[in-house]
């Protein structure tokens, strides 16, 4: 979750469950961003479609061990470019259908990417799946304070929808020069603002800092898994730092 757009949170949910399906976990994904579904993509699946089974709609599996069950609007659209332009309504409607008529089948973990804000999408995600074991949420953010700001509020909300909050996730915490870390200099550029500077008057402490990486975008862009094919990129360590702490919260809670 996170009050502001554009910050990775469809990134994240991505990494995130690449990484605990490399841990051996069978991940769903749940994309309620309505207005603008983007990890088919990130996932390359975005020309498959769904199709109904006597347990509702079958959702789409992502790569050949079909560990990834993927649920998202952009299936469901005519044309990528078509716009939903749906009343509050028709959109929670939708996100119950997601939540409760799709054959998810034995899962480890669901993600849920969220659109940014507090609204309907948010209200009615929590609502639906609360009958279940709901662990948490994690807030993402860039170093800006117009973003951590807007986090606060996340934070807020949060605590009023009774959700447990896993951590902070900084996203775009920084560039590593990729011609300083081969002479081992390892300069790092906070091109968005020095990072946790805002974060640390914001309890729970940040879940992880995930650098800016050139690598991190062309796997996204090309729907390649980052886990697997950049394990020395600057922010594979931070990625599967976050699964980590994931994996540690669940074994306690259950």
């Amino acid at each position: 979750m996170s009050g502001k757009g554009g910050v990775g949170k469809s990134t994240l949910s991505t990494e995130l469950a690449l990484a605990l399906r490399n841990a051996g976990k069978r991940v769903g994904i749940l994309d309620v961003d309505l207005c603008g579904p983007s990890i088919p993509r990130m996932l390359r699946v975005q020309d498959s479609s769904v199709h109904q089974c006597d347990r509702g709609w079958v959702p789409v599996f992502v790569g050949h061990d079909t560990a990834i069950a993927l649920m998202s609007i952009g299936f469901l659209l005519e044309r990528p470019d078509d716009a939903v332009v749906w009343r509050g309504p028709k959109k929670n409607a939708l996100i119950k259908q997601f939540v409760s008529d799709v054959a998810w089948g034995d899962l480890d973990f669901l993600i849920v990417d969220t659109p940014p804000g507090t609204s309907d999408e948010h209200i009615s995600t929590v609502e639906a799946l609360r009958p279940h074991q709901l662990l948490g949420a994690i807030l993402v953010t860039t170093p800006q304070a117009v973003s951590v700001g807007d986090v606060r509020r996340e934070l807020t909300f949060c605590r009023k929808a009774g959700l447990q909050i896993l951590g902070i996730v900084e996203n775009m915490s920084g560039f590593v020069c990729p011609h300083c870390s081969v002479i081992n200099c390892g300069s790092v550029f906070f091109i968005l603002g020095p990072t946790g500077s805002e974060l640390s008057l914001s309890p729970p402490c940040p879940t992880g800092c995930v650098p800016l990486d050139p690598q991190l975008s062309q796997s996204l862009e090309e729907g390649r898994d980052f886990i697997q094919e950049f394990p020395k990129s600057s922010a594979f360590p931070a990625l599967t730092h976050i699964a980590q702490q994931i994996l540690d919260t669940s074994q306690k809670s259950s």
